[in-house]
């Protein structure tokens, strides 16, 4: 299937979950990614916020754990065209920005780009760590500015089935998928301490 076959079908299937759904999936994976990875102080995730109009993977229960173990929390911005990262506090204020999405009102890239995590959105993954997002590109070029040591992973509430037909040479695959029932390695030796 081509991404915008993907994207429709996606769309469709988030949009079928009932809130009840989208919470109760969210916390698996939200879990799953604490177990998996193990987040600590001082640790630096950058995370996107969720927007719950779409149906998006509701993120919020991430950034209260992160609040909670004093790791560090950045968030994208998009600012002059281009997806810039704005580190965060419990007391930051967001706004939303033309496409819904919560953005802090700060214009300050924090600059950084060693990560530990990379908490990425996605409508669809495939079995090699491909994504289908909004197709707007922002994420892959944000992925060429991080160091190599950086994880980026995605969360999704469904399972890699598809193939994707039109990949282009700019595209930049995941490391790791989150779903409500595992997490996904795409050839990444596993950081799991289980």
């Amino acid at each position: 299937m081509n991404k915008a076959e993907i994207r429709k079908l996606y769309l469709q299937k988030r949009q079928a979950l009932s809130k009840g759904e989208v919470l109760s999936l969210s916390e698996k994976i939200a879990e799953n990614f604490i177990q998996h990875f193990k987040p600590s102080t001082d640790q630096k995730v950058h995370c996107f916020l969720s927007i719950p109009e779409k149906g998006e993977v509701d993120t919020g229960i991430l950034l209260h754990y992160f609040f909670e173990k004093k790791i560090r929390v950045f968030v994208p911005k998009i600012y002059r065209n281009k997806m810039i990262s704005v580190e965060t506090m419990r007391e930051t204020t967001f706004k939303n920005n033309s496409w819904g999405i919560p953005e802090p009102e700060s214009n300050e890239d924090a600059g950084i780009s060693d990560f530990d995590y990379v908490i990425t959105p996605l409508l669809y993954c495939d079995k090699n760590g491909n994504r289908v997002g909004y197709g707007k590109g922002f994420y892959d070029d944000f992925f060429t500015s991080l160091n190599s040591d950086c994880l980026k992973i995605g969360v999704n509430y469904f399972q890699p089935c598809e193939e994707i037909d039109d990949l282009r040479e700019k595209d930049i695959a995941l490391d790791y998928l989150v779903t409500p029932a595992e997490v996904l390695s795409f050839g990444l030796p596993s950081k799991s301490t289980k």
